[in-house]
């Protein structure tokens, strides 16, 4: 496959790993589940349990997997055909996926942020605007 194909592939390859990478690390639909991991990871005695545990829990930690996935999905391979191919791309989707979720939770906040601005004015509004009562 020709480089700028790769590159193609290798940028929107990125987007359904952090699609689910977010999705499982972040979001209320995966709560209790990412909770019961969590102290899974706390209270497990030995190391590779805790490690285990830990890795749903870690959007960086989870994106691994999710790139390993991906590529076991795809067979996508970046530069090279072979072995060093599946581990240049595993990398770099992973470096990417990482990238774009940073951008989408920084937007995310600003969002958040911009509602509660806009909620506090709307409230200091309300409170400054006499209220208009009927006289009989």
């Amino acid at each position: 496959m020709e480089l700028g194909r790769q590159l193609v592939y290798l940028i929107v390859l990125a987007i359904p790993i952090s699609c689910v990478t977010w999705t499982v690390t972040h979001e209320e639909i995966f709560r209790e589940f990412r909770d019961w991991c969590a102290a899974k990871s706390r209270a497990s005695e030995r190391l590779i349990g805790r490690r285990f545990f830990y890795v749903f829990t870690c959007e960086y930690c989870f994106s691994h997997y999710v790139a390993f996935g991906a590529l076991l999905l795809t067979g996508y391979r970046l530069f090279y055909d072979d072995w060093r191919g599946f581990f240049m791309a595993a990398f770099s989707l992973v470096w990417l996926a990482n990238l774009y979720m940073a951008i989408f939770g920084r937007l995310r906040l600003e969002i958040k942020a911009e509602r509660l601005d806009v909620a506090a004015k709307e409230a200091r509004d309300a409170v400054s605007r006499p209220s208009r009562q009927r006289v009989s």
